[in-house]
Parts: structure tokens; sequence; C-alpha cells
């Protein structure tokens, strides 16, 4: 079986396949558009368009990504199954969530800028020691909404609790999971009120496009902290602009945007209290070998496949 691996990433496959690394910026060679499989990291959506043109024999696209979105608009047939990436990026998305969740509750932007001006914070350390805002400066006692409860929640859940942090989720239904309550999306309104941290984790669908707007936000206690580290297009840029413009959002850090990479004159570059990371929360996919050599054994025996998202 052949199987086409981009040149972004180093894999080791075991098993008897035919492996071939292609370049991501190059067409697809006309010697290698047999192949049967196509693994996907970092690949442009105008290329995923092409690759789906070029591969007639295709059976299965695996993208190491968490989320498949890019993937699932490139046009693929109907009959080529598509996987995601799911639970490769679990612990180093999980690590950087904690750590803008920790610059934005301990506000080390604010801390820098006063650093680059050679200034000792001292409105800040008031602040800070203040009656009444301990939830803002700490976690410990922090209320913390996860909306996207799957297994980077689960990852990162432990270790917010683990820090003094009280833990919840929200997700299209509710129940237990990994041990936390989770809220269904229809009850979100009365979970918002009592946050002061809300975290996203949420994929990109017609379902969350835009869900963080200015209703969210305004559902939010005022002080409240939000932290984007799912998909840009879940948030209405303009509500997470004014919810921060106008103090209803103490803070915000985001790891993604609608448009990436971000325009030099957006407007999100000169937001207030916003933090803002180049879409770096993952970029390192923990055990893709495996996942791929167990897609494949999994194709060839005609299974049911790990993380597949369609059909």
């Amino acid at each position: 079986m052949k199987i086409l691996i981009p040149d972004t990433i180093d894999l080791r496959l075991s098993g008897d396949v035919d492996a071939v690394v292609y370049d991501i910026e190059r067409e697809i060679p006309e010697e290698h558009r047999d192949a049967e499989v196509l693994v996907v990291w970092h690949n442009s959506g105008a290329w995923l368009e092409q690759a789906a043109r070029m591969l007639p024999r295709l059976r299965l696209v695996q993208a190491l990504a968490s989320g498949a979105d890019v993937v699932l608009r490139s046009g693929f047939a109907p009959e080529v199954r598509i996987c995601s990436g799911r639970s490769l990026h679990d612990g180093p998305v999980a690590e950087h969530t904690l750590a803008l969740i920790l610059a934005v509750v301990r506000r080390l932007d604010r801390l820098r800028d006063a650093q680059l001006d050679h200034r000792w914070d001292e409105e800040f350390n008031e602040a800070q020691s203040a009656k009444g805002t301990r939830a803002q400066f700490t976690l410990s006692g922090a209320r913390v909404t996860i909306w996207g409860f799957g297994s980077i929640a689960a990852t990162l859940a432990p270790v917010l609790r683990a820090l003094g942090a009280e833990v919840r989720g929200i997700a299209r239904s509710a129940g237990e999971r990994a041990g936390f309550e989770v809220h269904a999306d229809a009850d979100a309104d009365a979970v918002l009120a009592d946050t002061d941290i809300l975290v996203s984790l949420l994929p990109a669908t017609p379902d969350t496009a835009d869900l963080f707007d200015a209703a969210v936000f305004g559902a939010l206690q005022p002080g409240a902290a939000f932290v984007n580290v799912g998909r840009g297009a879940t948030v209405d840029k303009g509500a997470l602009i004014d919810a921060l413009s106008s103090g209803r959002l103490r803070a915000a850090a985001i790891d993604v945007a609608k448009a990436e990479p971000l325009p030099a004159d957006d407007a999100l570059w000169d937001a207030p209290n916003l933090q803002i990371t180049p879409h770096v929360a993952g970029n390192r996919p923990i055990g893709a070998s495996a996942l791929i050599d167990d897609n494949v054994s999994r194709l060839a025996a005609d299974r049911e496949l790990v993380n597949q998202v369609r059909p």
C-alpha cells in the first residue's frame, strides 16, 4: 500500500507499506498519484484541494491535526475516509492552554510591559492583594469552565484542579467525563454566570461558527477571562474586541484566529489586555507513527478506523 508522507514531520512506519515523502509546497509527482493513503500536516487548503483532484485511488486521508476541518472542506471524494489526529496533541495543547490561563490570571502581559518600561508595577501589586480579587489573580478557588470537553480537556482539567481551581465543562451533552461535571450546551448561560475563566477547546464546525459572540461574553460575570486554544472560527472577533474594550472581559489569550497568519493590520493586535500566540499550542504530534500504522492496518482489513470523521 502506497502512503504519501509530508516532509513536515519525521515518521517511522512499520508493516508492508511503500512510504513516499512528498513536498507540501509542490504538486504530487505523477508517479505517486496512485497512492491509497495521504498523511497531511501543515498542508495548505489550496494544496489539499489540488490533491483531492489528483489522487483517484485514494482511500484514506490521515490528518495529524486534532481537527480535520480543513481536510473536510477540500473536496475529497465521498468514499475517501478522513481521520483526524485527535489525542496526538493532548499533552502539548494542554501545556500551552495552561500557560495561557496562567498568563491571563497572572497578567504576564501587563508585567512584561512594565518590565520593558523599567517600571515596578505597584498598582498591580495592590490590585493582586486587594480584597475580593482572589479569583482574578490565582487559580486557587477560581471557577474554570472548559467548553469542548474532549481528550485535551481530560488532560488539562486535573492539572487545573491540582492548582486549586474548580473545573467543569460544557459539551453537546451533559454527564461526567474524566471525573468532571460536564453541562450541556443548552445550559451554558447558567454555567457562564459564575465562571471566572472560560476556556475554549472547540473545533470549527457549522454549529460552532462565531459561537463566542456578544451574548456569550455578556453571559459571563464581569471581569472574567477568556482563553481560546480551539479554532479561530468559533469566535466573533468584533465581540471579543468589544468585550475587552468595555472591560467586560478582564483579559484574554488566543492561540488561533480566523485569518492565519494574522495580518499585521488586524484589529486583534491592538485589542486591550489580549495576548496572542501564533497557533503553536500543538505543533508536535506525539504518537503519529503508531496512529498511522494502526489505521493502515485497519484499512487493509476493512475495519473501523481510529478518529474517523468521515464517512
